[in-house]
């Protein structure tokens, strides 16, 4: 039975180049489990095998690895740092029991930490912060420990102080132990020695020295007590009070150094041992009952409970599609079969793999506390619970944002279809944030993604990892028609071509309908006029027209109709005679009743810094928006507004560029509205065209 209170579960994550990678691959080194340490420079990190993410020099899919440090088990994962692929971050999030936040030393507190740190918040993981690329031009460690206050509202414990700064940092002072740790020029982590505090260091030493005494204290009223009372408490009662504080969320450990100059790393790592909770420490996760609430009960993290696992990403790689899994409870063994809450099936465990980036260690059993990757696993997605089979249970799902662009898509070739139909179900199934849709009307495959980013990278894979190349089209907005007054109308039907003819007379109302009711039909004939065996025909016939508006061939809503009055013939009337009438009457009336076309309403909620808000509400107003709801939090603004889809195309880059990066939105339909006059003309006449070239 392993020891769960040497277990780490931690993920690294911050902002776009940062250097998380960076630091993964430094601990990496340090642990044993590599022995050349890789660069995001050159394409050779271990954690960010996919082509595109060596080539673009980000982390794409968050990677997961086990090392060992002062025998302590980690399992680390390296997520991304950029927005479309948040989605990484939040799942990663949700089986972690705690992180390491790296900042820039020179670009501080960046958006993409913004939207991270708040994830890491809403998930309740507990952090220690590792200011970074301290020997980088511009770098200053104060500055981001401001920002940490100021932007994250959060309360840095500064643990280490700086020795130099940019081409000058040679190492870092350990505030706790009055201690200096400084390198020499070799490179190699390992060559450091261990002085006394530099003499132009010593007050500032003291100084933190003391506000980090001061701030562990308040986790035990004991001691605080004595403390005041002018007792110092002992190193090991400090480390307690840190470790308490740390898992409360009540303050962050922060640490200073240079990745990539091997500065500063091991620090970090005894941190995780010392402040970083173990998975019995953290609070349970809650079981669900049928309808998605809270049950009351929680999945105990213990080897000897029922096995409860949460599985949080699928991957197809070349052995095969992985599953990763956190084991919250029980243990599960090599040939098990476990259930798929979920879809209520089961399955056997065919392999099981612990993971060391792209490569992979065979396991035969693991336990509660354990992430690892099972092999072969079918139908389980992102966010299903599995567990034992006689104890069926179901975790806190996961939830996902909603794409927010869309693009058509095509193969070049007749004969990349179904190359393409398998290649997107394996990409829909690693990653929820991007979804496929066929439009109805004109058969294209639509890829919904979290940003152009996100879909570009997606098609990136498929040509170059499933050998699919595609015409890429332009983002589509689906429209819909629909009337404003009622008409009365009356439509005759008449054919004679030798034989029995075809005949059908209908008197009719056309009326605007309820919003959201579609199409109702209703017939209030008397005496006969059209019989009632063929009241089902002329429904028939209008409702098969509602596909096709009369303005530009959208479909059409909120349509009533009421049959009154009409006239039929003893041999020639028949069902197809009264379907047709009404087909015709449709098209008579329509252009009658004040035709106008309707465009997608979204709801839009934007994310902006304080200084950038006026910006942000201007640029909505010129996109036709409708301000709903602004507020203040503590790091920026939010804006809630409702505007057309057709205005929202491109919105990422202009928010990005009004708010140096730091802006973020995400949107949802909401309801169809009137188009403009002029607006709608253009639509109008854009149709027009394309079936004209048709």
């Amino acid at each position: 039975m392993a020891d769960l209170s040497k277990y780490r579960n931690i993920g690294i994550f911050a902002h776009v180049d940062a250097g998380k990678t960076t630091t993964t691959e430094r601990i990496l080194k340090l642990t044993g489990q590599i022995h050349k340490s890789g660069d995001t420079h050159d394409g050779t990190s271990v954690t960010d095998f996919m082509d595109q993410e060596a080539e673009r020099g980000i982390t794409i899919q968050s990677a997961a690895v086990s090392c060992f440090w002062k025998d302590h088990r980690f399992n680390v994962i390296d997520t991304p740092g950029h927005v479309d692929f948040t989605v990484e971050v939040y799942r990663s999030l949700k089986v972690l029991d705690g992180g390491i936040g790296v900042f820039c030393g020179s670009g501080g507190v960046e958006p993409q930490s913004e939207t991270n740190w708040r994830y890491a918040n809403e998930s309740g993981v507990a952090r220690v912060i590792f200011v970074n690329k301290l020997d980088r031009m511009g770098a200053d460690f104060y500055r981001v420990v401001d920002q940490v206050k100021n932007v994250l509202a959060a309360t840095p414990l500064v643990m280490t102080l700086p020795i130099g700064i940019e081409d000058d940092f040679v190492g870092v002072v350990d505030v706790l132990n009055k201690q200096a740790y400084v390198w020499d020029d070799s490179g190699l982590p390992e060559n450091y020695s261990i002085v006394d505090v530099p003499a132009d260091l010593v007050d500032k030493v003291d100084e933190y020295h003391e506000i980090l005494v001061e701030t562990a204290v308040e986790q035990d009223d004991d001691l605080m007590e004595a403390y005041m009372e002018g007792e110092m408490p002992s190193v090991e009662d400090i480390k307690r009070c840190i470790r308490k504080g740390t898992r409360d969320l009540a303050f962050f450990p922060t640490y200073c150094g240079s990745a990539y100059k091997n500065k500063g790393v091991q620090l970090i790592l005894d941190a995780v041992v010392d402040y970083l909770p173990a998975p019995t420490e953290v609070d349970p996760q809650p079981l669900m009952d049928e309808e998605g609430n809270e049950n009351g009960e929680h999945a105990i993290v213990s080897a000897d409970e029922t096995f409860k696992a949460l599985a949080f990403k699928i991957m197809d790689d070349r052995f095969g599609a992985l599953t990763f899994v956190r084991i919250y409870s029980g243990k599960l063994n090599k040939g098990d079969t476990i259930l798929n809450a979920f879809t209520g099936k089961t399955e056997r465990v065919g392999r099981m793999v612990e993971m060391q980036a792209d490569d992979r260690n065979e396991l035969t059993s693991a336990q509660a506390g354990d992430i690892i990757a099972i092999v072969g696993m079918k139908n389980v997605q992102t966010g299903h619970t599995l567990c034992d089979p006689k104890h069926p249970v179901t975790l806190e799902p996961m939830v996902f944002p909603t794409p927010v662009i869309s693009i058509a898509v095509q193969p070049k070739d007749k004969g990349g279809n179904e190359k393409m139909g398998v290649a997107i179900g394996k990409m829909v199934a690693e990653d929820p944030s991007f979804q496929v849709e066929t439009d109805e009307d004109s058969g294209e495959t639509i890829l919904k993604g979290m940003g152009e980013l996100h879909l570009d990278i997606k098609v990136d894979i498929l040509k170059r990892t499933y050998g699919v190349d595609l015409i890429v089209g332009q983002p589509q907005v689906a429209y819909r028609e629909t009337i404003t007054k009622e008409v009365e109308d009356s439509y005759t039907h008449k054919k004679q071509s030798g034989g029995s003819g075809q005949f059908g007379k209908i008197d009719y109302r056309i009326k605007p309908g309820e919003v959201g009711s579609g199409f109702t039909f209703t017939s209030s004939v008397v005496g006969g006029n059209v019989p009632k065996e063929f009241w089902p025909a002329v429904e028939k016939g209008f409702k098969s027209m509602m596909d096709t508006g009369v303005l530009a061939g959208f479909p059409v809503l909120d349509v009533e109709v009421e049959l009154f009055d009409g006239g039929f013939h003893a041999v020639d009337s028949s069902a197809i005679a009264f379907e047709i009438a009404a087909k015709g009457a449709f098209r008579q009336s329509i252009p009658k009743a004040g035709a106008q076309l309707l465009e997608p309403i979204m709801k839009v909620d934007v994310f902006t810094p304080e200084d950038n808000v006026g910006d942000v509400i201007g640029d909505l107003n010129r996109r036709r928006g409708m301000l709903s709801n602004q507020e203040a939090g503590l790091t920026g603004v939010r804006i809630k507004a409702d505007v057309p889809l057709s205005e929202m195309f491109g919105y990422i880059g202009s928010l990005r560029t009004m708010t140096s990066g730091r802006g973020q939105f995400s949107m949802e339909f909401s309801h169809y509205a009137p188009c403009p006059a002029n607006v709608a003309e253009t639509v109008i006449a854009a149709e027009k065209e394309k079936k004209a070239a048709k």
